[in-house]
């Protein structure tokens, strides 16, 4: 792997940036990655499906119960924000902060399809992913959320992250027709928030009111799961 360590202080984030908390929720994604895996689940290549793979477990109180911090965070799906509708909204329970404050995931498939064209997934990822915070069509209430990558084909992960920073320079038009950049400060480099897992990323981006945000992405690889 061509993976290179980040030190926390190569962004300089401030506390309201770094957050413990959503690490330790992704650190048990990993958890149930892993199970998926091992389990040899199979799903469509279809990404609300393997999304709620994810949910299954994050929506299981008994499963929640033995994997600390889960069971203090409320998990949804399809939950109306701003302009859209996110994957997996995070709630916090305790203490309760009120319905605008959480945390969210928003997932894309990957493939090897025209990697470093504006017509992939890649660049998918991008429009209607990550600029999706950055132009405030979701909220970002603690500054800070979370990318999965479904990759659904074989593929040099590390690689394909060169390509994603490679086009988040460029102007895109999304899916309602605005014109669109992602404003990296920061492209996605690794990052060891999830305990070893090799395919963990982050990036910082500037917001439409001018604030910087974090964005955490988790890469998981599918390829083999797919019917």
């Amino acid at each position: 792997m061509n993976n290179q360590s980040l030190s926390a202080s190569a962004y300089q984030f401030s506390n309201t940036f770094f957050s413990f908390e959503l690490e330790s929720i992704l650190c048990e994604c990993v958890v149930i990655y892993n199970d998926i895996v091992n389990q040899q689940i199979k799903f469509p290549n279809d990404e609300e499906i393997i999304r709620d793979g994810f949910l299954r477990y994050l929506k299981d109180d008994n499963y929640k119960n033995g994997h600390f911090p889960l069971y203090n965070y409320h998990f949804d799906k399809e939950v109306k924000d701003g302009l859209g509708r996110l994957d997996i909204r995070i709630l916090p329970l305790n203490p309760y902060c009120g319905d605008s404050a959480f945390y969210s995931i928003e997932c894309k498939r990957l493939n090897n399809t025209n990697v470093n064209g504006s017509s992939g997934l890649n660049a998918e990822y991008i429009m209607n992913g990550i600029c999706r915070y950055v132009i405030d069509y979701y909220s970002t209430h603690y500054d800070t959320n979370t990318m999965f990558g479904f990759v659904v084909e074989q593929m040099d992960i590390d690689k394909n992250i060169n390509s994603i920073n490679g086009l988040l320079p460029y102007d895109y038009i999304n899916k309602q027709g605005m014109t669109v950049n992602a404003n990296a400060k920061h492209p996605l480099q690794y990052f060891d928030f999830a305990n070893g897992y090799p395919y963990s990323y982050i990036s910082t981006h500037t917001h439409i009111s001018g604030k910087e945000i974090v964005l955490y992405h988790l890469m998981f690889d599918f390829s083999n799961s797919i019917i």
